[in-house]
């Protein structure tokens, strides 16, 4: 059963953390290891340096989007294909604990699931724009 009055702030709890991961992974890479840096990074993986800044911009865009409730079903889908990316090229082959070298592969793929459980959940409260269509017939909260 689900609570309808407690649901749209779980949901907003669960955004906004997301969202908050998101921007603080992008500032490692952009304040600690600098965009040049984590591009050399990408590219000692085997993958195009260009897709280090690809992945940095949609760190900061889809964080940005998700704290704000900005289409967050869209962005947390949008969102998967880059913690799968970092499963399968960094965290995977380390293994399953995120304390090995390279962190291991149960962390990120937690936020994995974490982003599916939004795209199911909706926006919750104080969303801007909460998703595309047409709001809940019960008028619960949760677009």
């Amino acid at each position: 059963m689900i609570d309808h009055r407690t649901a749209p702030y779980a949901a907003l709890a669960l955004r906004v953390a997301l969202g908050l991961l998101f921007l603080a992974h992008a500032g490692l890479k952009i304040f600690v290891f600098t965009p040049a840096g984590a591009a050399q990074f990408f590219a000692s993986l085997g993958l195009p340096p260009v897709l280090a800044y690809i992945t940095m911009t949609w760190e900061v865009a889809g964080g940005l989007a998700l704290i704000l409730g900005i289409l967050p079903r869209l962005v947390a889908l949008g969102l998967v294909p880059v913690m799968l990316g970092a499963i399968v090229t960094v965290h995977g082959p380390a293994g399953f604990w995120f304390t090995n070298p390279n962190g291991g592969w149960e962390y990120p793929a937690f936020w994995t699931l974490a982003l599916l459980v939004q795209a199911g959940l909706g926006a919750g409260a104080f969303a801007l724009k909460p998703t595309l269509g047409r709001a809940p017939a019960d008028g619960a909260a949760f677009a």
